[in-house]
């Protein structure tokens, strides 16, 4: 019985303390809205980009196009449902508090199609723009993201942001 009064109160204080940077975080980290990163995007097309490592500027671009279209018609593979539940919902929300996306930037998305490593990056930008524009548009119902699962449009619009900017961190202008 104390055992079990010891972890449970354990979780409470975890919790609370979750819930407590949460809000803090939250409250001192400004989101990039969608409407803010189309603004940064267009920007983008006027600027030599040049990879620091990992993928070309035109992998990127159609990689992230891919990600957002996919939230609308469907990834091509999802994790198990006890991953979404469980490590995906978790890092979700780690991201979601610290503001930030900190994930491997060279790992296709699980079934996409291989994308080419060179071509016109501001094509592939207008692509992310228009993917972007599409998913402000959409009403219908959203597809469980392959990690995460099940996000609402404002989540799926935070971990879109989130994933350009990751991806943003790692090039040149």
């Amino acid at each position: 019985m104390k055992k079990r009064t010891l972890l449970t109160g354990a979780v409470a204080v975890t919790a609370l303390a979750a819930a407590g940077l949460a809000t803090y975080r939250k409250s001192t980290v400004e989101i990039t809205s969608v409407e803010r990163m189309l603004t940064l995007l267009d920007g983008l097309k006027s600027r030599q980009l040049a990879a620091k490592s990992g993928w070309s500027p035109y992998k990127v671009f159609v990689h992230l196009a891919q990600s957002i279209q996919y939230s609308m018609s469907g990834y091509p593979e999802l994790k198990s449902e006890v991953f979404q539940h469980t490590a995906g919902s978790a890092a979700f929300y780690a991201f979601s508090v610290a503001g930030a996306m900190r994930h491997n930037l060279t790992e296709p998305i699980p079934g996409a199609p291989a994308i080419a490593e060179e071509g016109n990056v501001n094509e592939a930008i207008d692509q992310v723009i228009t993917a972007l524009q599409q998913f402000q548009a959409y009403r219908g119902q959203l597809q469980p993201h392959f990690a995460y699962g099940l996000l609402s449009k404002t989540e799926f619009a935070h971990a879109h942001v989130m994933h350009i900017e990751n991806h943003l961190l790692e090039m040149q202008t």
